[in-house]
């Protein structure tokens, strides 16, 4: 396993994370997703990734429990504020009183005294900036958080907790959480090269395109019984664009390019973000311990300029670049 720096940041993480979004507490049974987290950690992955707001709270859960006995200081645990936790109309966003409550649980549920990483899961605009940012300084000062982080903020958005943090003497943003692949390119125009220029890591979600990019769905033939396309719970909602032949042809047209490199096409997809310097880490899921194995082979994987050409020759009339198409806030996972 190979490791990144978080952004600027002093902060050490494996280029490949595990996160629990879809299968943690809702889709797999304990033993299976304890099974898959000691794969990550046997592959040496060290960087986990959840929210409270996956499975209602229940992900957290499960990854303390499959997380006990190891060493901590060797993990990067990550986690996140902003969804709705339970029915209170303060129980959701980024006001002072729901991040101070939401730590806690977080804690309780990790079985730990601290994160390594805080973030916000969304932008709140009911919330002034100021206060949220505020707030996520004291959780530093009190040792309960380590680094934050904000999950699919615009580039707009970082850059104005960027100014408020500087001109407020706040720790300021380490990393941020978009969704990132071969075919959704959004924070390529804007947020990456800002990113950049501020010293911010990017910790990509599917970068497998939630399965897409494994060619496991042909164009012309319904989904496969029991994939993610079929399970609303398993995320088939922020699928849906990517299921039309012609986006399914052209992954298709991937799998010579994988043969050729000793690849599987998740392999390849995987490595293909971790070819962008400004990505720190990688996120992959797993409902079966060998998804993570074969996953994490990506890591160290050099894709030359040939192949890259190669690829964008293959994908580019499918390839999702502009902001304005990516789904509103509130549909975001």
């Amino acid at each position: 396993m190979d490791f990144r720096h978080l952004g600027r940041s002093g902060l050490m993480v494996s280029e490949i994370s595990y996160g629990n979004w879809l299968t943690h507490g809702s889709q797999v049974e304990e033993d299976a997703a304890v099974a898959c987290v000691h794969a990550a950690l046997d592959e040496g992955v060290t960087t986990f990734d959840t929210a409270d707001a996956y499975a209602e709270t229940r992900a957290e859960d499960v990854l303390g429990r499959a997380l006990k006995g190891q060493r901590r200081e060797g993990l990067e645990i990550f986690t996140k504020v902003f969804w709705p936790t339970a029915p209170g109309r303060n129980d959701r966003g980024l006001s002072r009183k729901h991040i101070m409550e939401s730590i806690e649980g977080s804690l309780r549920r990790l079985r730990t005294d601290y994160v390594d990483l805080y973030q916000a899961h969304r932008f709140d605009v009911e919330t002034p900036l100021e206060e949220t940012l505020r707030a996520f300084d004291d959780l530093v000062r009190q040792g309960k958080v380590l680094y934050v982080g904000v999950s699919e903020w615009r580039a707009d958005e970082i850059a104005r907790a960027l100014k408020i943090a500087d001109e407020m003497g706040l720790d300021r943003i380490v990393s941020n959480q978009p969704q990132y692949s071969m075919l959704w390119r959004v924070i390529e125009e804007e947020v990456v090269p800002l990113s950049e220029r501020e010293g911010l890591g990017q910790i990509v979600w599917s970068p497998i395109a939630q399965g897409v990019l494994t060619g496991k769905y042909l164009p012309g033939q319904a989904p496969p019984a029991g994939s993610r396309a079929v399970d609303e719970a398993g995320g088939s909602r922020f699928i849906k664009g990517l299921l039309k032949d012609d986006v399914l042809t052209r992954v298709q047209d991937l799998k010579p390019i994988a043969a050729e490199l000793g690849l599987t096409m998740a392999q390849l997809a995987v490595a293909w973000v971790l070819q962008n310097p400004n990505v720190s880490s990688a996120i992959v899921g797993a409902s079966r311990p060998e998804q993570v194995r074969d996953n994490v082979k990506a890591s160290g994987v050099k894709l030359d300029a040939d192949v890259l050409r190669r690829i964008d020759d293959v994908l580019g009339p499918v390839v999702v670049r502009d902001p304005a198409k990516t789904v509103s806030p509130s549909k975001r996972p």
